[in-house]
């Protein structure tokens, strides 16, 4: 019995450094909890550290659409410990817009890691509103110029800029009302206080499925395998195309090593058929991209996105 018990304290003296020396990585959220970004930070922190030997906990920094967490990441060492989970909004539109006061700017002060998902976006009304079909809410926006108002995530979010181009596209007088996060957009929809959004399928995932919201439409042609028989919104308003993207990104100084640590790792987490399922669950198509393929794909959303913001005359402040 005496030898019985030295040998496990001796196993757990042996034990304690290696659980005292695990690393934690910081996966940091521009955005409150609830919404997919959130939703993807959190997903992220469970697949993808372990690959690494570490422990992966999420941190919620949010406002200026998601830029006061990349300035977290932004200042933070270079070391591969803390990275942003940067959504599409945040990392290619957001700094396109004119006068928009920015704690940091992203396109100097992060850099692409690697893309884990493709989004489905879908326009969303409140299931027992008044709005049941997309020709019957353009008809309401035209009869009440002014009188209709879209949520979104914050001036200068992928949903602001989503509702804009269908403004631009069928000639809309519809009011912008920003909040911090989509969650908390959802909250004033279901209230009857806001008309609609266009969001990731992500944000709106469980309020649909419970019935308490309604998609009218969805952002893009390939739509979402979870609803097939929901049109697109270029059914009702030819050529327009809506969806999105999250990945991971960090300080612009992290090392190749570093990078590639990553980049492997979320390669190799995404390959995990758990992982897989949970992402198309929630309205994400698992999508890895290294790091030299996501940052391609982040200059060309830049150019684009930067386009529709000129055309549009959004700005920032």
């Amino acid at each position: 019995m005496r030898r019985l018990l030295l040998a496990a304290v001796a196993a757990s003296l042996l034990a304690f450094p290696a659980a005292a020396q695990e690393r934690t990585i910081r996966i940091i959220s521009g955005f409150a909890p609830g919404g997919a970004g959130d939703l993807m930070a959190r997903l992220i922190a469970e697949y993808v550290p372990p690959l690494m030997g570490a422990r992966g906990v999420v941190e919620n920094r949010t406002g200026a659409n998601g830029l006061i967490g990349a300035e977290v990441v932004a200042r933070s060492a270079p070391d591969g410990n803390t990275v942003l989970q940067c959504p599409m909004g945040s990392m290619t539109i957001t700094p396109n817009l004119p006068g928009a006061a920015l704690p940091i700017d992203p396109r100097t002060e992060l850099t692409g890691v690697a893309n884990v998902a493709l989004s489905t976006y879908a326009l969303v009304v409140a299931a027992r509103g008044p709005h049941q079909d997309v020709p019957g809410l353009l008809a309401a926006a035209r009869a009440r110029p002014g009188g209709l108002t879209y949520a979104s995530a914050g001036v200068g979010s992928a949903q602001h800029l989503s509702a804009e181009l269908l403004k631009a596209r069928t000639g809309l007088d519809i009011v912008h009302v920003p909040y911090r996060g989509a969650a908390l957009a959802v909250v004033d929809i279901l209230g009857g206080r806001t008309d609609f959004m266009i969001t990731n399928l992500g944000d709106v995932m469980r309020q649909v499925t419970g019935g308490e919201l309604r998609i009218l439409a969805m952002g893009d042609d390939a739509g979402s395998p979870l609803f097939p028989q929901v049109r697109p919104i270029s059914a009702f308003v030819p050529g327009l195309q809506m969806a999105g993207w999250f990945g991971i990104c960090g300080p612009r100084a992290m090392s190749e090593e570093s990078l590639a640590r990553w980049s492997d790792a979320t390669r190799r987490a995404l390959e995990n058929p758990q992982f897989r399922e949970r992402l198309l669950a929630n309205g994400l198509t698992p999508n890895f991209e290294d790091t030299r393929s996501f940052n391609a794909r982040i200059a060309r959303d830049l150019a684009s996105w930067g386009e529709v913001i000129r055309t549009a005359g959004v700005r920032g402040d």
